[in-house]
C-alpha cells in the first residue's frame, strides 16, 4: 500500500491537547492532519471537569462550556474539615464534551483534516499506518505529534517508556445539596489519592477517586450514602510521573501521553495544553529548517521543562510523600491547618497548576513545622516497636 497524502503534521488524538497543536499548525500554514480513535470528540468522557482559570483560559474557548464556577475547597476527614475561601472564582466546572467539541472547530476551521473512528495500528519512521471508518491507508507526517492519552500507542510504537504511575478514577453524578461555590476534597477517601465531590448546580454533583489499587471497592464505598442517585458513571485513567524521553525521530509526546497530569490533582488540561503550544512551536520550527531527527526536536524537551517541569517533578515527589502518610497523620494536619493565618496563606497565595509557590511559603510556617514533628515522632515510636517486638 502506498502511501495516499503526505502532510506537514499528524496529530494523534483530537482531546485539548491534540486540537491545540492542530490548530497552532494549521493557523501558520501547515498541512495538518488530526486523527481521532472515537467516533465522536469529547466522547467518552474520562475526566472530573473541572479546571482551573488558568487551564480554561489555555483552552481559548467560550464560556458556553462553563456549568458552574469555583471559589473555594472543604477538606473533610472522619473527625477535621477545613475550608478555603478565595476572594475570587479559581476553577470553571465544565461540561468537558462540549468544550473538547469547541476545541475541535477551532482546529477544523484552521484548516486541519479530521478523521474520526480511525487509529494509527503502525508507525514506520514518519509514515503511520491508518485504519477505521474509511477503511485502512497510510500517511505521511514530517512531525507526528502524539496527544493520544496515557497508554499512548504512539509513545509505545517509537519505543518509548510510559509515565511512573498509572492511577485508575471513577466518578459518577449524583443527587448532592452542597455550596455550590466549594469543592469537597476527601483525601482519605482514597489511601494513595483523593476522592471528591463537585457541585454542578441544581443539587447536582459529580463524585469520585482515584487511586492505584481495589479503587472500584473504594468508589463504591465513598458513593454508599448516594447510591440510590447515581447516574452516568465515568472511568478514566491518570498518568504520573514524566516519561523519561518526550521526543523521537519525527515525533513529540504531548499531554497525557507523556504523563504531563499534575500529581497534585490528577489534572491534565492546563499542562497539556501548554505542552501541546511548546510542541506546535517545535513542529512549525522543524519544518521551515527542515530538521526532523531526535536531536532537533529535543528542543521541545527544553520548553516544556523550563516552563512546567519543576512543578511536575515537585508534585510527584509530594505524591509519593503523601503514600507514606497514615489516615491518622493527615487527620492530625488537617486540625492544625484550621490556624486562620495559615487559611488566609493558602487563600491568598494558593494556585492549582504553580503549586510551589504556595509550597515556599508554607513549608517552615507553625502549622507545617507542627505536623511534620508529630508525624516523625510517630514514626519513630512505630519503628522502635517493631525493632522490639523483632527481639
Amino acid at each position: 500500500m502506498g502511501i495516499q497524502k503526505t502532510y506537514d503534521v499528524i496529530v494523534i488524538g483530537a482531546g485539548p491537547v491534540g486540537c491545540t497543536a492542530a490548530t497552532l499548525c494549521a493557523d501558520e500554514g501547515l498541512s495538518t492532519l488530526l486523527v481521532e480513535e472515537h467516533a465522536t470528540i469529547g466522547y467518552p468522557v474520562q475526566c472530573a471537569g473541572l479546571l482551573s482559570v488558568q487551564a480554561f483560559h489555555e483552552c481559548r474557548v467560550s464560556e458556553d462550556s462553563v456549568l458552574n464556577t469555583i471559589s473555594g475547597a472543604r477538606i473533610i476527614t472522619n473527625n477535621a474539615a477545613i475550608t478555603f475561601q478565595a476572594k475570587e472564582t479559581k476553577a470553571y466546572v465544565v461540561d468537558r464534551a462540549h468544550l473538547d467539541r469547541e476545541i475541535a472547530m477551532h482546529a477544523a476551521a484552521a484548516g486541519s483534516d479530521i478523521l474520526i473512528k480511525t487509529y494509527a495500528k503502525h508507525i514506520k519512521k514518519n509514515t503511520v499506518f491508518l485504519t477505521g471508518a474509511m477503511g485502512s491507508y497510510t500517511v505521511s507526517g514530517k512531525v507526528i505529534i502524539a496527544a493520544d492519552g496515557p497508554k499512548s500507542s504512539i509513545a509505545r510504537m517509537k519505543g518509548l517508556t510510559g509515565p511512573k504511575t498509572v492511577l485508575s478514577g471513577l466518578q459518577c453524578d449524583i443527587r448532592y445539596n452542597m455550596d455550590p461555590s466549594h469543592v469537597e476534597i476527601f483525601p482519605n477517601g482514597s489511601e494513595d489519592f483523593f476522592a471528591w465531590i463537585i457541585p454542578i448546580g441544581n443539587g447536582r454533583a459529580r463524585a469520585g477517586l482515584a487511586g492505584t489499587h481495589d479503587v472500584k471497592n473504594r468508589f463504591l464505598t465513598f458513593i454508599k450514602p448516594f447510591e440510590q442517585s447515581c447516574i452516568h458513571f465515568v472511568a478514566g485513567t491518570i498518568p504520573l510521573g514524566v516519561i523519561p524521553q518526550t521526543y523521537a525521530d519525527h515525533t513529540l509526546i504531548t499531554g497525557d501521553a507523556a504523563g504531563f497530569a499534575k500529581p497534585t490533582s490528577g489534572g491534565g488540561v492546563y499542562t497539556g495544553v501548554r505542552s501541546a503550544r511548546h510542541a506546535a512551536a517545535t513542529a512549525i520550527e522543524a519544518c521551515e529548517q527542515e530538521h526532523f531527527d531526535a536531536s532537533s526536536l529535543s528542543v521541545y524537551e527544553k520548553r516544556w521543562k523550563s516552563d512546567f517541569g519543576r512543578e511536575l517533578a515537585l508534585g510527584y515527589l509530594l505524591f509519593k510523600l503523601r503514600n507514606n502518610l497514615h489516615p491518622s497523620d493527615i487527620e492530625y494536619f488537617i486540625k492544625n491547618a484550621q490556624d486562620p493565618a495559615f487559611l488566609r496563606l493558602i487563600e491568598d497565595k494558593g494556585d492549582m497548576d504553580r503549586p510551589s509557590r504556595l509550597l515556599k511559603r508554607i513549608m517552615f510556617s507553625p502549622v507545617m513545622a507542627r505536623s511534620a514533628g508529630h508525624i516523625l515522632i510517630k514514626k519513630i515510636r512505630d519503628s522502635s516497636f517493631r525493632l522490639n517486638n523483632n527481639d
